[in-house]
């Protein structure tokens, strides 16, 4: 067929019904008269319901990946900011504790320096406030070193107290520092009194290498000790003065073979961890010396020298 015998007319589909203007006429009347319908009696309310409910499932699905970015990303931030102020927590009660810590043993410290200073107003002689600097390096001895020596006047043999009773006795004097034996050292032997009964005797550190107790010996098995018993200074040595408390009686061992019983003792004063103490000039100050110092010099005779 030839291009000149083509039929242009369009088909008679589109050639039927009213034009293009007719129904933009229509139809702009009908959105008008719609939206006064609407606005004045809501007739299309029910029709926007229906619609919206059935979107619903639809609308719903197409929110679900919005709505797991915004849950992820808030998890995450929810997660980092917890953490964070866990951490902040964590560090804030270290430093509380720490401070806790640090007032009780400030409180500690300070009813020691009290009860230190109402034993020194007791003691009818001049003292001497210390602080210990550390243990001795000797294990099989019981020894700490205080902070005062020659240059404060500290005197060999001089009774060393806490705030609690005898402590031990200064056994060695450097020129700034003290050597302090400690009452639980077995080297060492303090001569006491019973409050209760009065009686006299002898306590002495535990022989046991590394002991933490006192010994009460020379007691006969029938003498009249009981467990709870205070034990003080007797006075008797001229270094210790008198009344001063040393230990309490924990344990009696009565022993068949021997005519002696076996009395153990808890020391009054803090023998193991101590800071403040006071330093007592020995009631005789003539015993703090060494015997070379106190015996006179006996004169060579004539004729005799060599």
């Amino acid at each position: 067929m030839a291009l000149g015998t083509l039929d242009r007319s369009l088909p008679p589909f589109f050639n039927q019904g009213p034009s293009v203007f007719s129904k933009l006429i229509f139809f702009g009347a009908l959105s008008l008269f719609l939206m006064v319908a609407d606005a004045r009696f809501n007739v299309t309310q029910p029709i926007r319901a229906a619609i919206a409910t059935a979107l619903y499932p639809v609308q719903w699905l197409a929110l679900q990946p919005v709505h797991a970015v915004r849950s992820s990303s808030s998890y995450f931030t929810d997660l980092g900011q917890a953490q964070s102020e866990s951490a902040q927590a964590r560090e804030k009660l270290a430093l509380q504790s720490l401070r806790a810590g640090q007032v009780e043993l400030l409180m500690q410290e300070n009813n020691r320096l009290r009860k230190l200073l109402d034993l020194k107003e007791q003691l009818a002689m001049p003292v001497i406030a210390a602080e210990v600097v550390y243990d001795a390096p000797d294990p099989y001895t019981r020894k700490v070193i205080i902070d005062k020596g020659q240059a404060q006047h500290v005197a060999l043999g001089s009774p060393v107290l806490d705030e609690s009773g005898v402590l031990g006795q200064v056994t060695r004097v450097h020129p700034l520092v003290s050597e302090v034996t400690l009452v639980v050292d077995r080297d060492l032997a303090i001569p006491v009194l019973n409050v209760r009964t009065g009686a006299r005797s002898v306590a002495y550190g535990d022989p046991t290498v590394g002991g933490s107790g006192m010994e009460l010996r020379f007691m006969g098995s029938n003498a009249d000790v009981q467990e709870g018993d205070l034990l003080t200074t007797s006075g008797v040595d001229g270094v210790y003065p008198a009344g001063l408390p040393v230990a309490r009686v924990s344990r009696i061992e009565h022993r068949a073979e021997s005519a002696f019983s076996k009395i153990y003792c808890v020391p009054q004063a803090l023998t193991t961890g101590a800071r403040h103490v006071i330093v007592v000039q020995p009631v005789t100050a003539d015993l703090a010396l060494p015997p070379s110092s106190i015996l006179p010099a006996v004169p060579a005779r004539r004729g005799y020298a060599k």
